[in-house]
């Protein structure tokens, strides 16, 4: 009899998992970054949507305000957007909790480097309480 419970157990873990890993991470908000390019520094801002796999939004930052398209496979993200230098690619691995995302950066060819990306947390509600 245990070794049924063990094994239904065993099996329900194993389910949970894969139902987790299938549901994968969702990266709908906003997110700053900081990238790094060669030793220069900038800090561009993505708002993005997640539908599904496909990730749309914008990327505000030293190469403007422009659309951003992009995919998200389990923890793996792309997000694509074109500029004056050309298309510009991040891609990179969103970690458990779904707030922080890292990976590399390249700017059509002409330079590359890596990003790191927090998700912006939810502006908190002040408490209803008595004032003094």
């Amino acid at each position: 009899m245990k070794a049924a419970n063990l094994l239904t157990i065993s099996f329900l873990l194993v389910v949970s998992v894969a139902t987790f890993a299938a549901a994968g991470a969702d990266v709908s908000g906003t997110w700053t970054t900081k990238v790094n390019v060669g030793g220069q520094n900038g800090a561009p801002t993505f708002v993005l949507k997640q539908t599904g796999q496909k990730l749309t939004g914008t990327y505000n930052g030293a190469l403007g305000e422009v659309p951003v398209n992009g995919t998200l496979h389990g923890n793996k993200i792309v997000l694509e957007f074109q500029t004056s230098v050309g298309k510009v690619v991040y891609t990179g691995k969103v970690e458990a909790g779904n707030t922080k995302m890292e990976g590399t950066v390249d700017y059509g060819g002409q330079a590359s480097g890596t990003f790191t990306g927090v998700k912006a947390a939810a502006i908190a509600k002040p408490k209803k309480g008595k004032s003094r």
